[in-house]
């Protein structure tokens, strides 16, 4: 079996190994999973941190060694948190908000015999719930983009994903997996900021989940990153007036 890395801001992940294939989701930089397969153009591969696979192209990852890859797995994982910011090895490069920064010490990222210099922010998580609230809304307004895990393209998922990372939580990626843990609030007026609220489709089936930032608030991905009315219909959106998504269920993760 391989490893690898991303050193790019932002890897696309394909369903199928083409380049016109739809984009599943991204790797962030510092992001790092192992490679199940290899072909000539293509690589399927498994994040580490959630486990979701799919095909990346072999021009943008970087192979790291096994020994390499078991030490970021043991290690305390560092968050950027600018929105973004730039890491410079010979040339300056952006990197977004949520992106890993493998073995930083005094200033500097390793990987492998390779030193990127980084000076803007970063945090190992927190665990008070108002922070939701501050990381949530750095993504307000973000367009929406299927398969998106940055400010400049997000899903739902991806958005609910983020935010716990920056709460240092780490969550799985499709709604669908996200509505499998935590614990169930059984009403909306017992839930609390920070609570993931799952919605259906007419066959009863998750496909949208957002953040609730109060009793009848809700930030969520939609079009774009927008924060509409929530009660326990579903979603009202404030600027058509009408209701978007069926509410299902809600879960507290922390």
């Amino acid at each position: 079996m391989l490893y690898g890395i991303s050193e790019l801001s932002v890897i696309p992940i394909r369903k199928e190994a083409n380049d016109k294939s739809e984009m599943i989701n991204q790797i962030l930089f510092g992001e790092h999973f192992k490679i199940f397969k290899k072909d000539k153009k293509w690589s399927k591969i498994s994040l580490s941190h959630d486990g979701y696979e799919g095909w990346i192209c072999n021009k943008q990852w970087t192979e790291i060694k096994k020994e390499t890859y078991n030490k970021i797995e043991k290690e305390t994982t560092k968050i950027t948190t600018d929105i973004i910011q730039s890491i410079k090895k010979k040339e300056p490069q952006p990197i977004v908000i949520g992106s890993i920064l493998p073995f930083y010490k005094n200033g500097y990222i390793i990987i492998e015999d390779k030193k990127y210099k980084f000076n803007g922010s970063f945090s190992s998580g927190s665990n008070k719930r108002k922070k939701i609230i501050e990381n949530s809304l750095i993504y307000l307004n973000a367009p929406y983009l299927w398969g998106g895990r940055s400010p400049f393209g997000i899903d739902c998922s991806g958005l609910t994903q983020m935010v716990y990372r920056l709460q240092g939580i780490r969550i799985p990626r499709d709604a669908y997996q996200q509505a499998e843990i935590g614990k169930t609030v059984n009403k909306l007026e017992e839930s609390c900021l920070g609570d993931l609220a799952f919605f259906e489709n007419n066959n009863n089936q998750v496909t949208h989940v957002g953040i609730i930032l109060n009793k009848n608030k809700i930030i969520h991905a939609s079009g774009k990153v927008r924060i509409d009315k929530i009660d326990k219909k579903g979603i009202f959106n404030i600027d058509t007036n009408k209701y978007t998504h069926k509410l299902k269920l809600i879960k507290q993760i922390i």
